[in-house]
């Protein structure tokens, strides 16, 4: 069980919110089908090449940081500021990936429902998640965090 003291103590795993959403716009639209995207525009083809990309980019930002020795879950304690590969450019990656990767579920799909769900989405990671996951490095590193976070953009 990790040691909740050395953690963000987000209040909901990424992961868990990520599905949440897709799971919850997927069942609207089965529902109530709404499409937003025009019928000769090939959806599938294009969500799924934005959905390849973010996933790309998970993938990246977790092999970055798995290789710098820090943890990816939420609920164990960081050991380091990762600064390397995708964390050049943005400081939350994976949780830009998922919304990219919703955003490319929504074109597939060509479901207005699954585009809706990155409101809630996004509101959860950003004061949810991030918020606290800030606070947590900025007591855990300090400077270092600081001088981190003055270089690169939360998101992009």
């Amino acid at each position: 069980m990790a040691d909740t003291a050395d953690t963000a103590n987000v209040i909901v795993r990424p992961p868990i919110a990520w599905a949440l959403a897709v799971l919850a716009g997927l069942a609207l639209n089965y529902l109530m089908p709404l499409p937003f995207l025009p019928a000769k525009l090939p959806a599938g083809w294009l969500g799924a090449t934005v959905f390849a990309l973010a996933l790309a980019l998970v993938a990246w930002a977790i092999s970055t940081m798995t290789r710098a020795g820090s943890n990816v879950p939420t609920n164990l304690p960081t050991t380091t500021i990762v600064d390397a590969g995708p964390y050049r450019f943005t400081r939350n990656p994976i949780y830009l990936g998922m919304v990219l990767g919703l955003i490319g579920l929504a074109i597939a799909f060509n479901s207005l429902w699954l585009l809706m769900t990155l409101v809630p989405f996004v509101l959860v990671i950003r004061y949810g998640v991030i918020t606290r996951e800030e606070a947590y490095l900025e007591r855990k590193f300090g400077d270092v965090y600081r001088r981190y976070c003055a270089r690169v953009r939360r998101w992009l």
